[in-house]
């Protein structure tokens, strides 16, 4: 799949429905081989809205890997310096997302590490990932970045859809999600303010390398799923 671009030379967004992406989605899952699909995007843009959906249509055909499950943990993050930069791109694990990616486009049965929200930390070894399974979902803000490492993801994926959101639209979530897990307001208004924002910034610089960049039409209200970790 090429990019299309506007007249500007700056990637077009297609206004896409949610059954729109899941016949796309099926059309990987036609060929009868692995296939890896990524769905990339800014803190809040619905990724995994988008990616809930197409699991729920393809059922056994689809599965998703999250790359959140390679957050650093906390304890690293203090060592390091960077525990209040959680989310930002050097705080992850790269190396061992992209040797999972290879795992799993060889056709193996792997396990995978899940971000869990309620603990703000990762579970290794969480999600099976079976040989049979066709379609591969990774969702995740960095997989078009290309410093720290993440420019080799791309090319361990079939598609790659960038998720366009508005940015006034993207915040409200952001700070809802956080109240939903019972952060106090102001403190959920600063972290979207001082990280989210930062974070979504430098997602946005990777939206041109996508294969398709879509705004969803028929998103949820809210356009937030369960598997969104920390800086999905």
């Amino acid at each position: 799949m090429t990019p299309t671009f506007d007249d500007a030379g700056a990637p077009a967004a297609a206004t896409l429905s949610i059954d729109d992406l899941v016949d796309r989605a099926r059309a990987l899952v036609a060929t009868g081989e692995r296939r890896l699909l990524g769905i990339a995007g800014t803190p809040g843009a619905g990724k995994s809205t988008v990616s809930d959906a197409l699991l729920g249509a393809l059922g056994d055909e689809a599965i998703l890997v999250g790359m959140d499950g390679f957050h650093l943990a906390n304890e690293e993050l203090e060592r390091l310096g960077r525990r209040g930069r959680k989310g930002a791109p050097d705080t992850f694990d790269v190396e061992g997302y992209i040797a999972l990616l290879d795992r799993i486009r060889a056709g193996r049965t792997v396990y995978a590490p899940r971000f869990d929200r309620s603990l703000e930390e990762s579970i290794g070894s969480a999600v099976l990932v079976p040989a049979e399974v066709p379609l591969v979902i990774t969702e995740g803000n960095y997989l078009l970045h290309d410093a720290f490492g993440w420019d080799a993801v791309a090319s361990r994926l079939d598609e790659i859809w960038f998720l366009d959101v508005e940015a006034a639209e993207r915040r409200e979530r952001l700070v809802a999600r956080r109240l939903s897990h019972d952060h106090p307001h102001d403190e959920a208004v600063a972290w979207v303010r001082d990280v989210d924002e930062a974070n979504a910034a430098v997602v946005e610089r990777g939206r041109h390398r996508a294969h398709l960049v879509i705004t969803v039409s028929d998103a949820p209200a809210g356009g937030l799923g369960h598997h969104e970790g920390a800086s999905s």
